[in-house]
């Protein structure tokens, strides 16, 4: 059982196979954006430093976004899911962080929520029948598909940058600090 720091985050376990370590590293990353959000009213999930766009809120529906594509569609080379399916990229391509200052805060944490479940899930499906050099169904235009360990790694990294930025961007609000 995984220890649990002093904000909630599940730590990576320092000696488990590599499945478990990289399921270990992206829990801990969903839930530090988890704790940048934690307990801010909707104006506050509507913040933007400097000159970014980029608020909590467009994060966590970004962020669900980025959940389903990867694990959703890619892996199983599924249509996207709604509401991507019926915004239009080629006119908005932020359209996740835009429109994210129109939704509640319970709708953007919740829909986050069931985002990661479900990617939980298809990865729960994924590693049952293959290990992590099993490729996603999806391809890109070279006809080459992305391995499940490449797709992992890539949320790591795609919730660590993001991080980086609710970091900054709680901290403007109420002085909240931390990794």
């Amino acid at each position: 059982m995984a220890n649990i720091d002093d904000v909630g985050r599940p730590e990576p376990d320092p000696a488990v196979n590599e499945v478990e370590t990289l399921r270990g590293f992206l829990n801990y990353q969903r839930a530090t954006l988890k704790w940048k959000c934690a307990g801010l009213e909707r104006s506050q999930m509507n913040v933007a430093v400097a000159k970014s766009t980029i608020t909590l809120g467009g994060l966590l529906k970004h962020m669900t976004f980025v959940e389903n594509e990867w694990f959703w569609r890619w892996v199983g080379d599924n249509d996207r899911l709604e509401p991507w399916l019926s915004a239009d990229f080629a006119v908005e391509p932020d359209w996740e962080f835009t429109s994210a200052a129109n939704e509640p805060v319970e709708t953007l944490t919740s829909n986050w929520l069931a985002s990661c479940e479900l990617s939980e899930s298809v990865l729960d499906v994924c590693l049952e029948v293959g290990g992590l050099d099993q490729l996603a169904k999806r391809k890109w235009p070279s006809g080459e598909s992305p391995s499940l360990r490449w797709i992992l790694v890539h949320m790591i990294e795609e919730y660590a940058r993001h991080n980086g930025h609710a970091d900054f961007i709680r901290e403007s609000i109420d002085g909240e600090t931390g990794e």
